[in-house]
């Protein structure tokens, strides 16, 4: 007989499990990067568990294994952190040999508090801050990625997939359906998994970049939009490895194509009413408006570390090249940092374009909508809205890791919205990374350096 547990799960899970034995869970949650921790479990122990454990040092392990001295008071003891599922995030692992669930967890302390340096957490706190002012935020996030032909040496350049044609795909094809169709067996498979786990597409577009995919969600819950990001990386992955390529996240992963963004759309509604507090009642822009914009403007600058995390993010700043370089506003106009949609008045929207598709996407929505709370209970307004060409302009942003952490080190402004706490552990892990970074020479420094300085 079906286990009671299973006929509550989200009815995604309940129609991919139809007629089949569930065989295992996976009982996930995002690190500081956005890597899938956790552990398998067999489906009859998950029936009979509330939790499970895991040490808080994963919140303090850099992208390549190390360590931040991020500890607590008690320190580097690696305390268990009690794990919760969600089991409204319950979803199916369509890619794995046998009948498989995944489930995000939320972590906690000994005393049930939530663990501050957990990402959902940190989403979860930005997003009550709205609603304790009687606001629900509402976002939607675009993915762009890449994909690339296996990459077995990092020696070795980045190169495109090849398509079904046999041949490499070609780069500034930007809403080619003929280059979508090159990939049409991995984006079938995208499809297909998606449609398992119960996530509902928006669109599939060929970007500008050579093998670059654009995939647009529907605007919802932060949170869930978040959840979905999160299984949605790990989702292409697995479609691309069927069909021997790779499906990158990177930034910037090749150098004379444009770079992956993760664009986000906020709209603000009053809890009470539903009205989009972007609009009046005659359809026009209100002060809400405008202030959330300044927000955006006044403080991603010191944000830019979480949006941006890696040395690699401030690559794809590049003037011309399908990246903002400031933070001008404007309507319809692809060229500045931060963008007006066109819309009906009941779905204004304001777009940060400045994101990276390499942020944690809990804490790269965390972080905007903090620019944006900041901006609202601020209320000072924007600049002049942009006319023209902003790549024209001069860039406005931090260029590098280094600059961006000095500056979210001195934001306690911001550190008061994200937690005090996450904004240290952060910056430490953030800082151990860097320094590894600058520990490396790289082969433009022998090639230009060695003989001629």
């Amino acid at each position: 007989m079906r286990d009671a547990w299973i006929k509550r799960l989200p009815e995604p899970a309940q129609r991919y499990l139809e007629g089949k034995r569930l065989d295992e869970v996976e009982c996930i949650i995002s690190d500081l990067p956005g890597i899938a921790r956790g552990k398998a479990v067999p489906a009859s122990k998950f029936a009979k568990q509330e939790h499970f454990h895991l040490p808080d040092s994963i919140f303090y392990q850099t992208i390549t294994g190390g360590w931040g001295e991020a500890a607590d008071d008690d320190g580097f003891i690696e305390k268990d952190m009690i794990l919760k599922p969600d089991m409204l995030t319950v979803s199916a692992a369509p890619w794995t040999g046998d009948w498989t669930l995944q489930v995000i967890h939320d972590a906690h302390d000994r005393k049930g508090n939530p663990v501050p340096c957990a990402p959902r957490n940190v989403l979860r706190r930005v997003v009550d801050l709205y609603r304790k002012q009687g606001w629900e935020p509402v976002v939607a996030p675009e993915m762009e990625f890449f994909l690339i032909a296996r990459n077995l040496d990092p020696a070795q350049d980045i190169a495109p997939m090849v398509g079904r044609s046999g041949r490499p795909a070609a780069a500034r094809q930007a809403y080619s359906m003929t280059a979508v169709d090159e990939f049409g067996p991995v984006i079938d498979d995208i499809y297909d998994f998606a449609e398992a786990q119960g996530f509902e597409i928006d669109g599939i577009t060929q970007e500008g970049g050579a093998g670059q995919l654009e995939i647009n969600l529907l605007h919802g819950d932060p949170i869930r939009l978040a959840d979905e990001v999160f299984y949605f990386k790990r989702l292409i992955r697995e479609a691309a490895l069927r069909h021997d390529c790779f499906a990158t996240f990177m930034a910037k992963p090749i150098a004379d194509e444009p770079g992956s963004a993760m664009h986000i759309h906020h709209s603000i509604l009053d809890r009470e009413t539903g009205q989009n507090i972007f609009s009046g009642p005659q359809g026009g822009e209100t002060d809400a408006f405008y202030y959330f914009i300044a927000g955006l403007q006044n403080h991603i600058p010191s944000a830019l570390a979480v949006m941006a995390p890696y040395v690699n993010s401030y690559r794809r700043y590049v003037k011309d090249h399908a990246a903002p370089i400031n933070l001008e506003w404007a309507t319809d106009n692809r060229t500045t940092g931060i963008r007006v949609p066109l819309s009906s008045a009941d779905a204004r929207r304001v777009e940060n374009r400045i994101a990276g598709m390499d942020c944690n996407p809990y804490l790269g929505i965390a972080a905007s909508l903090a620019c944006g709370y900041l901006g609202l209970m601020e209320q000072r307004r924007p600049s002049t809205q942009f006319r023209g060409d902003a790549y024209e302009g001069a860039g406005d942003i931090p260029r590098v890791l280094g600059s961006a952490l000095d500056r979210f080190d001195a934001a306690r402004d911001l550190h008061d919205i994200l937690g005090p706490e996450f904004a240290r552990v952060y910056s430490i892990v953030k800082r151990a990374e860097y320094d590894e970074f600058l520990s490396v020479i790289s082969p433009w420094e022998r090639e230009h350096l060695l003989l001629n300085v």
